[in-house]
């Protein structure tokens, strides 16, 4: 009877050690990330949330889930300003179906050659800001903007030269990247990120406008595309992290600092990380003798440069907002001699 007793005790224990911090917690959201769960970067995105956590002394749990968990990557803005999700991370390029702004802002393609360029513009050029007036009629409030490295290209067939991506079917996102691909001669295919391994692994594409050089390899990308082009020259999207703008509005300004502090944190964090990954990753597949990584010259970035400038100008007609986008952003980087 005595151990029977003390099987209940102890069962009962763990039941309650077992208690979800979900289930502690004053506010439980979920938030959607872009990327797959065996990339690197999620992997830092669920640091973080571990981290805020307990930063808030239990107060918020926030499970981070990967894409197409709940919904596609092009919908997490309507489940965000709807309550199916409390929150994203994810590329605001996504949406440029329902704002070319947010293909602007999301993802001003071949802007940037630096992530702590396109950081200093977002946290203090005035570009979070504008995100916010952009985004907030859509039932979000952007909490920080975040970025990788620019991104890698791996590719099946070597390219030296933006002459080379001429009838090159390279995966590609609809939006402006698309049709700046479109603009160098290349025949895109729009596919989601989650779809770019097996695309190359059956021939689909040739190449692929993909994520950060440590993310590509551990998915085993390399092994159907031996010709990464690195370091990126093309796209650096920004990592939208939002918040439901009805949740958002009714914290208590304590949490809002501390997440807008964590989150802003967590932005440096990515990058220096993902970059001391990329770097140890070039040096492993440098020594394999099957992949061929290659830096365009300088001579080709600035033809990538020129094409996409055309693009940006054309999107900057669209609408009102992607006007002030292209304004803003174009005098950011004239101000720092970037243009």
């Amino acid at each position: 009877m005595f151990k029977l007793k003390q099987l209940v005790v102890a069962t009962s224990s763990i039941v309650l050690m077992g208690l979800s911090a979900a289930q502690a917690a004053e506010y439980d959201w979920k938030f959607q990330a872009s990327e797959t769960s065996g990339e690197p970067s999620f992997k830092i995105k669920q640091e973080w949330a571990k981290k805020i956590e307990t930063m808030t002394d239990g107060k918020v749990h926030i499970e981070v889930l990967p894409i197409n968990s709940i919904v596609g990557p092009t919908e997490t803005l309507q489940a965000v300003s709807s309550g199916i999700l409390q929150g994203h991370m994810t590329d605001p390029s996504y949406f440029s179906g329902q704002n070319p702004a947010y293909g602007m802002l999301g993802n001003l393609v071949g802007a940037w050659s630096d992530p702590y360029d396109f950081l200093e513009y977002m946290k203090y050029g005035g570009g979070e800001e504008l995100y916010n007036e952009l985004t907030e009629p859509y039932g979000a409030h952007l909490i920080s903007a975040a970025t990788f490295p620019l991104e890698s290209i791996p590719s099946s067939v070597e390219i030296d030269s933006i002459e080379d991506f001429k009838g090159l079917k390279i995966r590609a996102p609809q939006g402006m990247v698309y049709n700046i691909f479109e603009r160098i001669g290349a025949a895109p295919v729009n596919l989601p990120g989650s779809e770019v391994y097996t695309a190359l692994e059956k021939g689909v594409i040739d190449a692929a406008d993909s994520t950060v050089l440590s993310n590509n390899d551990a998915q085993g990308i390399h092994q159907f595309a031996p010709y990464p082009l690195y370091p990126g020259f093309h796209s650096m999207p920004m990592i939208a992290v939002s918040l439901n703008k009805e949740i958002w509005d009714g914290l208590p300004e304590d949490l809002q600092v501390t997440l807008k502090t964590a989150f802003d944190r967590m932005a440096y964090d990515l990058i220096a990380r993902l970059k001391e990954q990329d770097i140890q990753t070039l040096q492993k597949l440098k020594e394999d003798p099957n992949i061929h990584p290659i830096d365009l010259s300088p001579e080709e970035r600035k033809k990538f440069r020129q094409a996409a400038e055309k693009e940006w100008k054309e999107w900057a007609g669209k609408n009102e907002m992607t006007q002030k986008v292209y304004d803003s952003a174009t005098s950011f980087l004239k101000s720092r001699n970037l243009l």
